[in-house]
Order: structure tokens, then sequence, then C-alpha cells
């Protein structure tokens, strides 16, 4: 009895290393093919999103993600990530090198992209596949979103139809619950000046709202 309780621990060990505790215990790769552990992103809030080149969300969702990427990533307390994937419509082709240089220099996106990945079936990404277990949405086309918070936990899950500017509020009072720890933390170290540009980065914030 006493070695079918030991076997039973190490397996779920196992599982637990195999598959992860949570989102940043994952590790992936960059789009230059080296690994990176997800775990620089811990403390974080992130935005997963699955990404496609050629297709007819790309230009819109592209613009968006930038938008509340350059708002939200103020501080450091959120990041989008994105992973292209080709598994649908044939829209995410081309080389990775050629995906981040077309994103980077038309879109001026600052958000990391990493390596394409597939986000369902057999060879499903492991985080991604975290991502769909645990919100229980698994990505049918483009652009699906997953956001998650500081401990790597998956708080919503959203389609390819879903604008930002929808999810927006969500999202933000998110990251404004990890700046209020922050904020907390370094009160005395704080520089003057520096409720004013959290007031500016506020109103900034609704600005770019109505303008997603």
């Amino acid at each position: 009895m006493a070695q079918l309780a030991y076997f039973v621990f190490i397996f779920c060990g196992f599982l637990q290393y195999s598959y992860g505790e949570d989102f940043y215990s994952f590790t992936v790769k960059d789009n230059t093919g080296q690994d990176v552990s997800l775990e620089r992103y811990r403390g974080k809030v992130t935005l997963v999103v699955n990404v496609a080149s050629l297709c007819g969300y790309t230009d819109s969702t592209y613009k968006e993600l930038k938008k509340l990427h350059d708002i939200l990533s103020y501080g450091d307390y959120f990041s989008v990530l994105a992973f292209p994937c080709n598994q649908f419509g044939d829209q995410e082709p081309h080389d990775i090198e050629d995906i981040v240089e077309h994103i980077t220099s038309y879109y001026e996106v600052e958000f990391p992209i990493f390596n394409k990945i597939s986000v369902y079936g057999e060879h499903a990404d492991p985080a991604f596949k975290f991502l769909t277990d645990s919100s229980s949405v698994v990505p049918d086309w483009n652009f699906y979103k997953y956001l998650v918070d500081e401990s790597g936990q998956v708080l919503g899950a959203w389609g390819t139809r879903t604008a930002i500017q929808d999810i927006f509020d969500q999202i933000q009072a998110t990251v404004e619950k990890v700046k209020a720890v922050g904020k907390t933390r370094s009160t005395e170290e704080k520089p003057d000046g520096g409720e004013k540009a959290e007031d500016a980065t506020t109103s900034s914030s609704e600005s770019i709202k109505e303008e997603l």
C-alpha cells in the first residue's frame, strides 16, 4: 500500500512537471527558435493571442493589440503575447522571420511575437494547451484571446470576433489590481510626480478605449 501511494505521488509530480502548474511555468520558443521561459512574465498580466498575417481580422486586430499594449504596458505590468499559427485557412504560411519583419515594420508592434505553433490537436503547444484546457475554449479560427493573471491563471477567453474594446475594461481592471499591489510595495520609493504620471496614464487609457 505504501508503495502504491509513493507511485501515485511520483506520478502526480511527473504530470505537474510535464503540464505545468500555470501558464508561466512553461517554456516556449521565441521567434529565433530559442527556448524562453514564460516565468519572465510572472507578476504581469498578459493577453495571449494566436495570430495570423493573412486573415480578414489581421489589420483591425493588430492595430487594436498595438494600442492595448502601448497603453497598458506602461509600468511593465502588462504585455500582449502573440503566437503565430497556420492551422486556420493557411493564413500564416510564411517563415517566422518574414512574419516578424512584416508585423513589426507595418504595425510597429513592440510586444513579443513567438515562434509558430499549433494551438489545437495532437501537436498543440503545451503552453497553449494549458490555456485551452483551463478555459475550455479551443480556437476554431485566428485571433483567440486569453487573459492570464499575474500568477499564470486564465481569467477569460474570447473568440475572433470579440473586439479588444469589448474586453478592455476587464483587462485594465486586472492590470490595475496588479499595479496597486506594486504601488503599495514601492510607495516610499516612488519619485515626485509619480501620481501625476499615473493620472496621465489613466486619462490616456480612456482615450485609447474610445479609439479602439
